[in-house]
């Protein structure tokens, strides 16, 4: 349901609640200096703060994980071999080709007639096994995560990908595709990275832009007694203290969307939605389990030695989508 539907209570003094039983009002006392302890005591009028209560009605339960659902698709049934699939999905999504000219590849490289349907075919079926395996692996986390929002386009319409990002681990955490820039966006984006912590730290951080929508999912959370702290970095130039703090984390954030686009940009934009959750969810898969990374002096950020072992990428691609065949198996039997 959409979050427009908002009432906004503004009856509220916090500076009426002076006792030791307000947590609110003894945090923002203690953050006083002596000069405004003076000046509350002479003129308490001029500390008045309003509360505003937002009433959500969405109808959306935080952190309600459900059980990976094994996929329909059979890959074996699949007219192409494992390897064949592998070097699909490597020119495809690691060099970020359009589905033409991969077909084109295929035929002048390897000698393989495919036609591009057959290859956005494959990318469906790949994407069905990965997703559940991406979403609900065990990642190891640090406590630095960020969020930002970039454009693609989906049926000649602008959509948004929200994507949360560990910096530390270089990990993406959430990859939600949507129509709107809204805050059930937001809160359905914040939520895939709550679900993958084994414990809410009590001082949970997310770097974001100036977005109100963060601020609003904030709220949301809070009344379900899940809290987190927002820090937002607004604008280009560190004008206040909290952007020149945390800016080098946002910038890191936003070179992942620069790489997503570099490998977007050649698929000129999707046929339908599901189409561009499939690529989405292979450039994650690729992203976290096979791509190395320079601020990880080359390793790659969930280190698998069975995938290590390999000698290259197309067979790295077809033991990934083994293992996550099994681990939904083992995981749903």
């Amino acid at each position: 349901k959409p979050l427009d539907k908002i009432k906004e209570r503004k009856d509220f003094d916090v500076f009426k609640c002076k006792n030791n039983d307000c947590p609110y009002y003894q945090k923002k006392l203690n953050g006083m200096s002596s000069k405004e302890k003076k000046q509350l005591k002479k003129d308490p009028q001029s500390f008045k703060l309003r509360y505003i209560f937002r009433q959500f009605h969405i109808d959306y339960r935080p952190m309600s994980k459900s059980s990976p659902q094994k996929s329909k698709v059979d890959l074996s049934r699949l007219y192409v071999s494992p390897h064949t699939l592998g070097l699909i999905l490597t020119y495809h999504v690691n060099y970020g080709l359009s589905a033409r000219k991969t077909a084109a590849l295929m035929k002048d490289v390897h000698g393989v007639s495919i036609s591009h349907q057959s290859i956005l075919n494959y990318e469906n079926a790949a994407a069905l096994i990965l997703k559940p395996y991406v979403d609900y692996y065990p990642y190891e986390l640090s406590d630095q995560f960020c969020g930002d929002e970039t454009y693609i386009k989906v049926n000649g319409r602008w959509h948004y990908l929200f994507f949360f990002f560990d910096t530390v681990k270089k990990i993406i955490l959430s990859y939600p595709v949507s129509p709107n820039r809204d805050t059930v966006s937001a809160i359905r984006a914040i939520d895939d990275v709550l679900m993958k912590l084994k414990e809410i730290p009590k001082d949970l951080t997310f770097v974001v832009d100036g977005n109100p929508i963060y601020l609003l999912a904030q709220h949301f959370y809070a009344q379900h007694d899940i809290h987190f702290d927002i820090k937002q970095v607004i604008g280009l130039t560190n004008e206040d203290p909290v952007s020149t703090e945390y800016r080098p984390l946002k910038q890191v954030i936003e070179r992942l969307n620069r790489t997503f686009k570099g490998n977007y940009r050649s698929t000129h934009g999707f046929g339908s939605e599901h189409g561009s959750v499939s690529f989405v969810t292979l450039f994650v898969a690729y992203f976290n389990f096979l791509r190395p990374h320079s601020a990880l002096e080359g390793r790659v950020p969930v280190l698998n030695p069975e995938l290590l072992e390999l000698p290259n990428m197309p067979a790295r691609w077809s033991k990934l989508i083994g293992l996550a065949q099994d681990w939904i198996i083992e995981q749903t039997g």
